[in-house]
C-alpha cells in the first residue's frame, strides 16, 4: 500500500507541476491566427480540459489504490499511463495560447483521486462502472466544447477530437470488462461535480 500512496503522489506532482515529457503524437495541425477575444475563448475552453485531464489522472490513480484485483490496478495503471498525452497536449496548447493552468487543479486532483479510492473500494464492477460513466461525461462534455471553440481554431478542435476517440475507447472497454450500470440519482451528481469543475476553472 505504501508502494501505491507513494506513486499517486508522484503522479500527483508531475500532474499539477506539468514535467511530464511532451509526447511526438500530439495531433500536426498548424496553429491558425486568432484575434484577442478568440484566442481568450479558446485558453479558457483549454484551461476546463486541462483541468479534465488532471481529474482524469486523479481518478485512475485513486481508483488503482484500492482495486481488489491486479489485473484491474494495472489496466487503471494503464489507462491513467495513456490520459498523459491527453494531460501534455491540453499543456502545451494552453502555453501556445498564452494561458494558464487552472489554480484549482490541486484541488480537483485530491477530490478526483478520493472520488476515485470509493469507487474502487465498493469493488472492481463499481470502479470499472465509474469509469464507463465519467467517459460518457466526458464525450459529451468535449463535443459542447468542440462546438464551442472559435471556428478558426483548427489545431484546438484537432486535439480535443482526438481526446474524443481515445475517452470513448475507454468507455466502452470499462463496459466490456464488466462496468455495473449507474443509476441516474450518480450520474446526476457526477454532472453537478462536473458543472462546477467546468465553471471554476473557464475562469480560474
Amino acid at each position: 500500500m505504501i508502494d501505491r500512496l507513494i506513486r499517486v503522489f508522484d503522479r500527483g506532482l508531475r500532474t499539477i507541476t506539468g514535467i511530464h515529457p511532451l509526447t511526438d503524437d500530439i495531433p500536426d495541425v498548424p496553429s491558425t491566427n486568432l484575434s484577442g477575444p478568440e484566442t481568450r475563448r479558446a485558453g479558457s475552453l483549454m484551461r476546463v480540459n486541462h483541468a479534465g485531464e488532471v481529474c482524469a489522472q486523479a481518478l485512475y490513480e485513486g481508483q488503482a489504490l484500492t482495486a481488489r484485483n491486479a489485473s484491474v490496478r494495472s489496466a487503471m495503471q494503464q489507462a491513467a499511463q495513456e490520459e498523459v498525452a491527453h494531460l501534455v497536449w491540453c499543456r502545451k496548447r494552453l502555453q501556445e495560447l498564452d494561458a494558464r493552468p487552472s489554480v484549482l487543479d490541486p484541488v480537483f486532483f485530491a477530490a478526483s483521486c478520493a472520488m476515485g479510492a470509493l469507487a474502487g473500494a465498493l469493488g472492481d464492477r463499481v470502479s470499472l462502472g465509474f469509469i464507463a460513466a465519467t467517459e460518457d461525461q466526458v464525450v459529451e462534455h468535449l463535443d459542447r466544447h468542440i462546438d464551442r471553440l472559435p471556428q478558426g481554431d483548427s489545431r484546438s478542435r484537432a486535439i480535443l477530437e482526438r481526446m474524443r476517440e481515445d475517452e470513448l475507447r475507454h468507455g466502452t472497454s470499462a463496459e466490456k470488462a464488466g462496468g455495473l450500470p449507474f443509476p441516474m440519482p450518480v450520474r446526476r451528481a457526477m454532472t453537478l461535480f462536473s458543472r462546477i469543475m467546468t465553471e471554476t476553472t473557464y475562469r480560474i
